[in-house]
């Protein structure tokens, strides 16, 4: 769930808010948008009870990471208090808010609250958006490879001034004059991540912007790097920020499929099919788009049907893809095993009746939504029920969170075991994927599903291992004004594994470990399909037609 920019239910969330904390109306709101150290403190306090109350707090990812939430919180927050202006405020809030280790919850900008001085690439609630950032004509990705880790060149844009002597593979020493062996330590307090390869992946992408996630003492006007070639020498260069459209990549890190052509790309996937006799097709999955996944996957079964392909392998490449939801609906159709989908629960907790009211104005409006298209593939009466009845009992009994149930009542109801069976029509060969920490969210309930039921072979690395079922979002003013600060989230559900296990910071295992790094980066994805094919010959499938 994801309710951003929707006034009706931040204007909800501040009026609960401020009914907690006691705002009357004849308080006056307070001069200076960063408020008083004891207004920031108040908020603080305010910011660790809500979160003590409302969190799902996963606690295989605690024991992965080695932290407390609610510890690292506290740490900040004399960060917090001596925050005396709006900039300074708002990076300790997004310090304060990243100290919970989950990807999926951003600090928001909104109307009338504080802001830093530059705001490209942050996320705006309520307002004007801040606008994209620019890009230096230089990508980089970590390396995986390395016991020391690190970072690498993995594009340059042609043409463009400052990059004749950087290539594909240089290893990163040092931007902006901080090292690399120093670079995780300063700039980790300012990303969302739930794993620390989804850490890795999300600071390489960053690098090359000029970005508000950025603290500002970490910017310079140009991007300053220093890397080191394969033969050992060194290079510096300083080169520009440009319009991102301005820049031509040479893509030759990202996906491609010796072999295969593109049939066709709809917003879920890219369809790709064999020229040379191969009995396999291609998805390079974007996301599961709830607005268009049911249409999408349909077509795809239609026409595997209609070209005899449904016996074909499917390699299903997941290393760019992103969450959504309706992940189940196209595993009942790319491959021929019943299987045992993902669960999830809800915190119980203040927001939970704010929550389901929610939800009862979309219902009667026939919009149950998730990021734009249905969290359902019936019309919502599963979910609603649920809400209803079951969850709200739950809350007058006084429990602390529900009882598991098939995510979002999305393919089964309330009573089910959640086992779900291949439509009439699927694919019926053996399934390959390709996973890698670009994504997560419900992505990760996708790998989830294929490892926990042993639906398919995963090969690459582990995906970004971030999941829940809903988030609350808020705006958080200061305690006993009017005065707003900032968008807050919670994480306020868990998302259940098929094995029983939490999702949140603990994503599926992979078969095959196959890194990238910077000597392989040009021919990764040569490299997984060299392994694809030795594994679909290992299990005795006839990798080509003649």
């Amino acid at each position: 769930m994801n309710p951003r920019r929707s006034l009706p239910t931040l204007f909800l969330a501040s009026l609960v808010l401020l009914t907690q904390t006691g705002c009357r109306p004849d308080v006056p709101q307070i001069s200076g948008p960063a408020g008083t150290p004891e207004l920031r403190e108040a908020l603080f306090d305010s910011i660790l009870a809500m979160t003590a109350r409302r969190a799902a707090f996963s606690v295989p990812k605690q024991e992965a990471l080695g932290y407390d939430p609610l510890e690292e919180m506290e740490q900040l927050r004399a960060e917090v208090k001596g925050a005396n202006t709006e900039e300074d405020l708002f990076y300790a809030l997004v310090r304060l808010s990243n100290a919970r280790r989950d990807r999926h919850l951003s600090l928001g900008l909104v109307d009338g609250g504080i802001r830093p001085a530059f705001t490209n690439g942050l996320e705006a609630w309520d307002g004007p958006d801040p606008s994209d950032p620019l890009e230096a004509p230089v990508r980089f990705r970590p390396d995986f490879g390395s016991e020391a880790g690190g970072y690498f060149i993995a594009d340059v844009a042609g043409g463009a001034a400052g990059t004749d002597h950087l290539a594909v593979g240089d290893h990163l020493l040092a931007v902006n004059g901080v090292r690399v062996t120093e670079l995780e330590a300063i700039l980790t307090p300012y990303f969302r991540y739930s794993s620390i390869p989804g850490l890795w992946w999300k600071i390489a992408e960053a690098l090359s912007l000029k970005t508000a996630l950025f603290p500002p003492s970490f910017l310079n006007e140009t991007l300053n790097l220093e890397v080191e070639k394969d033969d050992g020498t060194r290079v510096r260069e300083s080169l520009s920020y440009l319009d991102p459209s301005l820049l031509d990549w040479t893509g030759i890190s990202e996906p491609t499929y010796q072999g295969f052509a593109l049939e066709w790309s709809t917003p879920t996937y890219d369809l790709y099919l064999p020229q040379e006799g191969q009995r396999a097709l291609i998805l390079q999955w974007h996301r599961f788009e709830s607005s268009s996944l049911i249409q999408d996957v349909d077509r795809l079964v239609a026409f595997g049907e209609e070209q005899r392909l449904l016996d074909f392998a499917i390699l299903f490449d997941a290393t760019r893809s992103g969450g959504g939801s309706l992940g189940a609906y196209a595993v009942q159709r790319i491959q021929p095993k019943p299987f045992k989908t993902t669960f999830g629960t809800l915190r119980l907790s203040d927001v939970i009746e704010p929550f389901v009211q929610m939800k009862r104005e979309e219902f009667a409006a026939r919009k149950i939504y998730d990021g734009g298209g249905p969290e359902t593939v019936d019309d919502g009466s599963w979910l609603m029920d649920w809400l209803e009845y079951d969850l709200m009992e739950a809350l007058t009994r006084g429990d602390s969170v529900t009882t598991p149930v098939p995510f979002k009542l999305a393919h089964a109801p309330k009573d089910s075991d959640g086992i779900l069976q291949p439509t009439p029509v699927h694919f019926r060969g053996p399934l390959v994927v390709f996973s890698g920490p670009n994504g997560g969210s419900h992505l990760d309930q996708f790998m989830s599903i294929v490892a926990d039921n042993d639906l398919g072979h995963i090969m690459g690395m582990p995906d970004g291992g971030y999941s829940n079922t809903w988030e609350w979002e808020e705006v958080l003013h200061f305690p006993g004004t009017y005065e707003p600060v900032v968008g807050f989230m919670w994480s306020i559900g868990h998302t259940i594994r098929p094995n029983g296990e939490v999702l949140e910071g603990n994503p599926a295992q992979i078969h095959e470990w196959i890194p990238l790094t910077a000597e392989n980066a040009h021919r990764y994805y040569e490299i997984l399909m060299d392994r694809a094919w030795a594994y679909l010959a290992g299990i005795g499938f006839q990798v080509r037609t003649s």
